[in-house]
């Protein structure tokens, strides 16, 4: 892994490079690469969730003064899933600089997704150690601000399950059902699959870090492949 190359894009000068080596190792290099590095992210991940959290409601909080607190958790949670980490750390290329297993680097699809949203959150964990609040807020604030534009104008931060509640009964007069068929992860970092179903049938499935996220998720992926987003 080319630290000075990460340093650069995340534009970030590391005293301790090491913390910036352990945010792009996945628990899965370890195993196949025993000695190489003594560990992997999970725990700068679960930092990094906290400050990102604070950092988006911070932002929110003043920026949408009249707001209600219900708006301002949708708009968090928009701002702050798997999609839109996923698609920030794609454009700064940290695909470039992950450390995974030959398993795990052959698998490009919601898979890579999640280490990539998760690789995001890991990333500010370490600014946040080695240099301080204010440069994590600068961080996040440069990188994934810019996104909630998108989210407003194309009504991202709606309750996805109510949305398509509403258009499968109008369409088909049945009420969806979500059917959670895999769990996986410690307690503190679990990731669900949740399928959602209309009169028995699969429609979509969508993955999360708690069952109702992965229900949004899975609300969200079945409007859109019946174009009603």
């Amino acid at each position: 892994m080319n630290i000075q190359e990460a340093e650069k894009i995340i534009g970030v000068d590391f005293k301790d490079k090491s913390l910036l080596q352990t945010a792009f190792t996945h628990r899965s290099y370890l195993n196949e690469n025993k000695g190489k590095v003594s560990e992997h992210n999970e725990r700068l991940e679960f930092l990094g969730d906290a400050v990102l959290e604070l950092v988006v409601t911070e932002f929110l909080f003043a920026k949408f003064p009249k707001r209600n607190e219900g708006d301002l958790t949708a708009f968090r949670a928009s701002l702050v899933n798997t999609n839109t980490l996923s698609k920030i750390s794609t454009e700064l290329g940290f695909n470039d600089f992950l450390l995974l297993s030959k398993g795990e680097a052959k698998d490009t699809g919601r898979a890579r997704s999640y280490i990539l949203a998760n690789t995001f959150e890991s990333v500010a964990g370490a600014i946040y150690l080695d240099q301080g609040y204010d440069a994590v807020q600068n961080f996040i604030a440069s990188n994934l601000f810019k996104e909630l534009d998108e989210i407003l104008e194309k009504g991202l931060w709606l309750d996805a399950k109510s949305k398509f509640q509403e258009k499968a009964q109008e369409a088909f007069s049945y009420t969806p059902t979500y059917e959670t068929i895999h769990q996986e992860g410690p307690d503190h970092d679990k990731s669900f699959t949740v399928i959602v179903s209309i009169n028995n049938k699969e429609v979509a499935r969508g993955k999360g870090k708690s069952k109702q996220e992965a229900e949004q998720s899975a609300a969200r992926q079945a409007l859109e492949k019946n174009g009603w987003m």
